[in-house]
């Protein structure tokens, strides 16, 4: 190789090594398994760190807070199903410095506050959700992750006017969100996933199903809407970041869909449920109720924290 197209080449083939490494946690809805070269953005994106020698940064949208639905989840605070993906985040970090010394660093963007108003859980117990987050990492030495949050941005403003400030700055419309909908199966795939979630996590509806539905539909939008506006604020002071979903993501696009545990549908969270140590040692996640079926609840420092097999 000569020394004129090494500064070219070497940033591209540790790229193409490192997204490998990502690539068997990638959730998508695509059937096939694709090759690295088939995420351009991506290897785009890392080059520019390898190129420099820095250490790669992602950036991943959620850990909100706990879905409000006590059948779904163990609590309002993370339990095992959050150490478990956090813990996930740190090794992979890790497997990418065994290849590439300056490592790499997971920004957990805790979106909890941008539409905590819209899913029905209380602004402090999305305060204590994200605090318990960073004493996780904390504790666990999980050294290569890091919490930001609204509060980072914008202070102690009450949590309405933060709300206020994210929508009328980055917010698209409703209608062209509906247009959107409308016309890109993807943004259609979201917004049917995130309205089940809405449905799923409604615990006191005295209503009729169908009224919920619909109720739902509308609270879907403003949901995509504060999601929108949380994406394009990480990308302003996170500008170089690689974006890492925990929503499936189509091969190729911007954004790359991570898998943080095994689970049966590729949208379930551990914030949308809870974790089952099976017998044979491996974990998934699962409704609450469900998993109170298959196993015995175990608790850690005096709160529940996962459900085990025997």
């Amino acid at each position: 190789m000569s020394p004129t197209t090494a500064p070219d080449t070497l940033p591209i083939s540790i790229s193409t090594t490192i997204l490998k490494l990502l690539l068997p946690h990638h959730r998508t809805t695509d059937q096939a398994p694709a090759a690295a070269e088939s995420f351009p953005h991506q290897l785009r994106q890392v080059s520019d760190f390898t190129r420099d020698g820095a250490p790669i940064v992602f950036t991943l949208p959620g850990f909100p807070c706990k879905s409000p639905n006590p059948a779904k989840v163990l609590g309002h605070l993370p339990d095992q199903g959050e150490r478990l993906s956090l813990s996930f985040l740190h090794s992979l970090c890790t497997e990418i410095e065994r290849s590439y010394p300056p490592g790499a660093r997971v920004i957990i963007c805790s979106d909890g506050h941008a539409f905590g108003d819209l899913i029905g859980v209380p602004d402090a117990h999305i305060d204590a959700y994200a605090d318990e987050l960073r004493t996780v990492i904390d504790q666990l030495g999980l050294t290569n992750l890091s919490v930001f949050d609204l509060r980072d941005v914008l202070g102690d403003l009450p949590h309405d006017t933060k709300r206020a400030h994210l929508h009328k700055r980055y917010a698209p419309t409703r209608d062209a969100l509906r247009a959107e909908v409308r016309t890109d199966d993807t943004t259609l795939a979201l917004y049917r996933g995130i309205t089940r979630f809405l449905v799923e996590d409604t615990a006191d509806h005295t209503g009729t199903r169908s009224a919920l539905q619909r109720e739902c539909r509308q609270r879907a939008y403003g949901v995509i809407q504060r999601s929108r506006a949380w994406g394009d604020l990480i990308a302003d002071h996170h500008p170089c970041s690689v974006r890492l979903s925990i929503h499936p993501q189509p091969i190729g696009t911007l954004k790359f869909g991570i898998r943080l545990l095994d689970a049966p549908d590729v949208w379930t969270t551990p914030w949308h449920s809870a974790a089952l140590r099976r017998s044979d040692g491996t974990w998934t996640l699962m409704p609450r109720g469900k998993a109170a079926q298959l196993g015995r609840l175990i608790e850690r420092d005096g709160r529940p924290s996962h459900f085990a097999q025997d």
